[in-house]
């Protein structure tokens, strides 16, 4: 496949939409449980909800594609999106405009939510595949990178995009019904434009596993890899959670309505996605960082992150502190995703890449409902327990031997992340797939 030919851009399309809604809905959504009176706690589940949908989904998905081909799993995705964007929307202002009870609305929302868990990983999981089938093992990693690097344009572009649409008409709802017709558009586009023929088909690494994988977890090679990952997502997923509401909070302090505040929310989530880019696109090939720095510098600048949103309170202090943790996880997710892939064999890459894509999901089930829950209770909770989990991961790359000397080192294997490895700026189960 010719990565300028008409075909990939519309895969390229598909990841960047998906993404782009998705963070858009995510930066609206405090506002719309603070309208609504809600409990923050309550609010973050609806997240948790399509993130457990999500993990449990793509393996069904993966396998599907390998049956139905490419192009129909992926016209079911975003066919699924849409529906879930709609219905959101929907419901948000069925809620907002007191057409239905608040607590009747955000059923409904939570109900959409779980429409996109259940669909959403079925266009990139699909996706990924049609890329597989039509390029050489040569072309497939520059491929690849570039295909997932959409999704980190998307949170870019998602949380930028969604304050434009805060319309008289539609209100906080508007970026919902916008994604939902962008989601059509594209939709028309792989029904009409992408070719579907057949080709042998390569089963995805997300569907069946050969025994080789199996147990890997366990393994003492990739546990530590796995447990400071837990740690580092863990507090980005939490943070990213709490965001909006902290925004909210500290304005409306300086008097600022919560409606008012949409566009100050995007700012700080734009911040936060382009600091993760200047990591992952700048600092790591300009710096040439091993796996093993790469861990040591993203959990502790995460950390600093933590700690300024609790010393410099004030929404400039939120904004720079979020950016700061945004920064650290860029370095931190390259690092100990290719630590875990460069310490085991070639048998066993598709299971470490499995257990590593399995940890995006796992972060976004507890982490961001613990998160606000605390966040009600006290300001500064949520962000004194990331600094505890980022300062146990910071340990963890000197305490445990792997971590601390970095992955074997075999002839002629360059450890550094290439500047294709795809960008992790607002992660989540609907990105890093």
């Amino acid at each position: 496949m010719n990565l300028r030919s008409p075909a990939f851009a519309i895969l390229f399309a598909v990841s960047l939409i998906a993404a782009a809604g998705n963070m858009a809905l995510q930066s609206v959504l405090p506002a719309i449980g603070r309208e609504f009176r809600l409990s923050d706690t309550l609010v973050a589940g609806a997240f948790a909800i399509s993130a457990l949908m999500w993990t449990i989904a793509s393996p069904f998905w993966a396998r599907l594609s390998d049956r139905l081909g490419r192009k129909r799993v992926i016209l079911i995705g975003l066919s699924g999106f849409v529906v879930s964007m709609g219905g959101f929307g929907l419901a948000a202002t069925s809620g907002l405009e007191q057409w239905l009870g608040a607590g009747l609305a955000f059923i409904l929302m939570a109900v959409a939510r779980t429409i996109y868990g259940v669909f959403g990983s079925a266009a990139p999981i699909a996706s990924q595949a049609y890329v597989a089938d039509r390029t050489t093992p040569v072309q497939r990693t520059q491929a690849m990178s570039l295909l997932a690097s959409a999704q980190g344009l998307g949170t870019v572009v998602g949380p930028a995009l969604a304050p434009f649409f805060v319309l008289p008409l539609v209100g906080l709802a508007g970026p919902m019904y916008a994604f939902a017709l962008f989601g059509v558009v594209v939709l028309f586009v792989v029904w009409r434009r992408l070719p579907s023929g057949e080709v042998v088909r390569t089963p995805s690494a997300s569907g069946r596993q050969g025994d080789a994988g199996k147990g890997l977890w366990k393994d003492p090679r990739v546990r530590g890899y796995l447990l400071y990952g837990l740690f580092i997502t863990g507090a980005q997923a939490a943070n990213i959670s709490v965001l909006g509401f902290h925004i909210i909070d500290e304005l409306s302090a300086a008097g600022i309505a919560v409606r008012d505040a949409q566009p100050f929310i995007g700012i700080a989530m734009l911040a936060g996605a382009a600091a993760t880019l200047m990591a992952q696109w700048g600092l790591i090939p300009l710096l040439k960082l091993q796996p093993a720095d790469l861990m040591r510098w993203g959990a502790a600048l995460a950390l600093v992150g933590n700690l300024m949103s609790i010393a410099a309170p004030g929404y400039y202090g939120v904004v720079v502190g979020y950016a700061v943790v945004s920064m650290g996880v860029g370095f931190a997710r390259p690092g100990f995703t290719a630590g875990s892939s460069l310490s085991v064999g070639p048998h066993e890459q598709g299971a470490i890449a499995g257990l590593m894509m399995s940890l995006a999901g796992l972060s976004f089930l507890a982490p961001p409902v613990i998160g606000v829950a605390l966040y009600e209770l006290a300001e500064p909770a949520p962000f004194i327990a990331n600094a505890v989990m980022l300062a146990a991961a910071t340990a963890l790359c000197f305490i445990n031997p792997r971590l601390r000397s970095g992955p074997p080192d075999l002839p002629d294997r360059d450890e550094t992340p290439s500047p294709g490895t795809p960008p992790a700026s607002q992660p989540g189960p609907e990105g890093n797939r």
